[in-house]
């Protein structure tokens, strides 16, 4: 079975029980993002040492934000 979810607007299809670490390395290739960043699932901030226990569901819209630095 799998699930559809998407990471920055780039739909991913995962086999069922992928965490959010598991998305975040399904994508990074496609998005080119390293750390640092910040992950939200559905709106909701999910702290990263948790990623790799947050389950997805389907349908879940994963955000990853980069830091901005400047002056």
């Amino acid at each position: 079975m799998t699930l559809n979810v998407t990471l920055n607007d780039l739909s991913l299809v995962l086999p069922t029980g992928s965490t959010l670490a598991d998305a975040i390395g399904a994508a990074a290739p496609q998005l080119q993002i390293a750390p640092p960043f910040a992950a939200s699932v559905n709106g909701d901030f999910v702290p990263k040492a948790r990623h790799a226990q947050h389950a997805l569901n389907a349908g879940d819209r994963i955000a990853l934000v980069q830091p901005v630095v400047g002056g």
